[in-house]
């Protein structure tokens, strides 16, 4: 087994029941992927259509020999929505929280902590290993030496770091899709399910800016993070995160591992990704503590 573990974050947009189920069939029989995170996280009103698949599927992955993780709500809004948060954290599982308000829920019980959470030093770190953390994954906009600098200082928990995907940025209590549309967040009518990779925006001069997806804001460029191993562990990073997409993530997920496992470079690992039907441009300057809309180092 590789030093590197690879994790499937959880699908941000609103996907349907049908493209869930599939998609996560191809995952448990494809895809190289040690840890499988599935659930919710960006808009609470999506859960009915997408709860009912979820334990077929994660019986599917689990057969597969991945790890499930249960994702929660990054930005809960309703008294549903906490009572959703408090039930999942019951579960024997592994449980990301997103908001901090579930860790009363989570009573102590290991998890982990999603790229919501503002983990930005090795104090914020502590705090949550001792109520339980076991993996952090740090906001995105944090360089590898930053999550370095944390890990090599918080030994007692593994940490991980955003490799693929566009970028989760920010969260809103307004609804952009609504908006967009000329409706109201009440009654979105779910026009987000247009966009299964979110929504680009380009600013008044034409330039591609970021994404909107519900209420979440994410950038419109693609990270494609591809360090050495030898930099992952010389920083005590353990594990590296994908996020989904509409694109080819079997294949996504086979040219990281092939990364992780020394048989391919980051030079012809990046060329590999650039060749993918992808829904940006290819960036990484914030895990080279760069702005984040810089270009990957080479291509």
């Amino acid at each position: 087994m590789s030093a590197i573990a690879l994790t499937l974050g959880p699908v941000f947009f609103h996907w349907p029941p049908d493209r869930l189920s599939d998609f996560y069939r191809r995952i448990a029989d494809e895809a190289p992927i040690d840890r499988v995170h599935i659930g919710e996280v960006v808009c609470g009103k999506r859960m009915p259509f997408s709860d009912p698949v979820w334990p077929e599927i994660i019986e599917r992955l689990e057969r597969a020999g991945k790890e499930v993780v249960l994702s929660t709500l990054a930005a809960p809004a309703t008294v549903r929505e906490r009572r959703s948060i408090e039930d999942l954290c019951t579960d024997e599982r592994l449980v990301e929280i997103n908001d901090v308000t579930a860790l009363p829920s989570r009573s102590g019980k290991p998890f982990v902590t999603g790229p919501f959470l503002n983990v930005y030093n090795e104090a914020s770190a502590r705090f949550l290993i001792q109520r339980g953390a076991k993996t952090i994954c740090p906001p995105v906009e944090l360089s590898l030496a930053a999550v370095g600098a944390m890990a090599g200082a918080c030994p007692a928990a593994e940490f991980e770091i955003f490799v693929f995907g566009r970028l989760p940025l920010a969260l809103s209590g307004r609804c952009y899709h609504a908006r967009i549309h000329g409706l109201h967040k009440d009654s979105c009518q779910f026009t987000c399910e247009k966009d299964p990779d979110g929504l680009a925006v380009d600013t008044l001069d034409d330039q591609q800016f970021l994404t909107i997806n519900g209420v979440q804001t994410l950038s419109n460029q693609v990270q494609a993070f591809c360090p050495a191993p030898a930099d992952l562990i010389s920083r005590s990073v353990r594990r590296i995160r994908l996020s989904p997409h509409t694109c080819d993530m079997i294949e996504v997920s086979r040219t990281y591992r092939a990364l992780v496992d020394e048989a391919e470079d980051p030079q012809a690992v990046r060329f590999i990704l650039s060749c993918l039907d992808l829904p940006g441009t290819l960036v990484d300057g914030y895990a080279r503590a760069r702005p984040g809309w810089q270009a990957t180092a080479s291509i």
